[in-house]
């Protein structure tokens, strides 16, 4: 759940709220993405978001303090520095994932930007 979910301070009555919303669980969904792909021979095995910070079975109350009072975000595998796919990926999720919601890449920023990647030569989606 994104900060403004945990915390209810959403704006209900704003349907670019949800979106924004959506765009910090696409940035979640990025990294679940991520840590699947082999690089250097090296895949991590699945785990859920920020399965080191929390319990197995996260409360309401462990996401909140995690996600919006200590505004932590899910870890990065140090052989992402040395992938320069996983790098830009990284990049592009933790602006996926900003805590204020207003900071969010859009959908459409976060598409042009996978295609620029897919276009490059030197990084292979």
């Amino acid at each position: 759940m994104p900060p403004e979910v945990l915390d209810e301070s959403l704006n209900r009555n704003h349907f670019q709220s949800y979106i924004m919303a959506d765009m910090y669980s696409f940035g979640l969904i990025l990294w679940e993405i991520a840590r699947r792909c082999v690089s250097g021979g090296i895949v991590e095995e699945y785990q859920l978001p920020y399965h080191d910070l929390v319990p197995s079975d996260p409360s309401y109350e462990d996401m909140r303090e995690i996600v919006c009072i200590k505004k932590l975000r899910p870890s990065f595998p140090n052989r992402w520095s040395s992938d320069e796919c996983l790098r830009q990926m990284g990049k592009l999720m933790t602006e996926c994932w900003a805590h204020n919601p207003a900071s969010r890449l859009t959908a459409l920023r976060v598409k042009k930007t996978l295609a620029k990647m897919s276009e490059s030569q030197d990084i292979k989606l």
